[in-house]
């Protein structure tokens, strides 16, 4: 059974800075392109970076030159550095693998004006 747990969302000031951790059981991180998604209520999820088998990284125009993702091999776990946050960043922020099966609950980030 493949799971994905997302954690280290939380309340900050735009400006501010949170760093997202997913952790997965039932699969290894690290051969798999691994996505971070969000969510804000009445809106589709949206992609906001992946990182890939071979560390390769992608991220969608509204996150670049703020957002870092990156993996932990050591700990299976794969992370969002999130930088300079605006309060359009609010959503609930996902991690999951290419399939798009298997989701965790999310971690909410909420950023203040």
């Amino acid at each position: 059974q493949v799971q994905f747990k997302e954690s280290g969302g939380g309340l900050v000031q735009a400006g501010g800075s949170l760093r997202l951790s997913c952790a997965a059981s039932g699969i290894t991180l690290r051969i798999r392109t691994i996505y971070w998604y969000r969510q804000v209520p009445g809106k589709q999820r949206e992609v906001v970076a992946f990182i890939s088998s071979s560390s390769t990284t992608n991220y969608a125009d509204s996150v670049k030159g703020r957002f870092t993702i990156s993996r932990d091999n050591a700990k299976n776990t794969v992370s969002l550095q999130m930088n300079s946050l605006k309060p359009e960043d609010t959503a609930v922020y996902y991690c999951t693998d290419a399939r798009l099966t298997y989701w965790g609950q999310g971690t909410q980030v909420t950023v203040s004006s």
